[in-house]
């Protein structure tokens, strides 16, 4: 499970980093991005087992960026993880088609946990 490789896109370089950190403890593999309008590109590149993705991140925004993953059909089965500080994060992720979602500010716990949730459910 944990030969997993996971891609965060968040425009906070301060999360990218602590994420990083933290998920590569946990024994992952991790890419990161501060735009999202590459997303495709990025994913292809790649090959993630899950990806998180902030709301707020530049170009093009986490949900229109989800939704170009969850309409590719060679990305779709890709677990995407919504990550937000905003009240309706949970309107968010299914706006955007996110299969999980993830409150800002999270403690590290919630992290791994969410990924390790995600990874077991997918189907890869």
């Amino acid at each position: 499970m944990k030969d997993k490789t996971i891609l965060l896109f968040d425009d906070d370089v301060n999360i990218l980093e602590v994420c990083t950190i933290i998920l590569e403890n946990y024994g992952y593999t991790v890419a990161t991005s501060e735009t999202s309008h590459d997303i495709i590109e990025k994913v292809t590149e790649i090959r993630p087992d899950v990806i998180l993705m902030d709301n707020w991140i530049p170009e093009i925004g986490g949900i229109k960026a989800t939704q170009l993953v969850k309409q590719h059909p060679d990305f779709k089965h890709i677990p995407v993880i919504y990550v937000s500080a905003n009240n309706d994060i949970h309107l968010l992720a299914e706006e955007a088609g996110a299969d999980s979602y993830l409150e800002k500010p999270f403690n590290l716990d919630d992290l791994e946990s969410a990924v390790n949730t995600m990874l077991m459910g997918s189907k890869n």
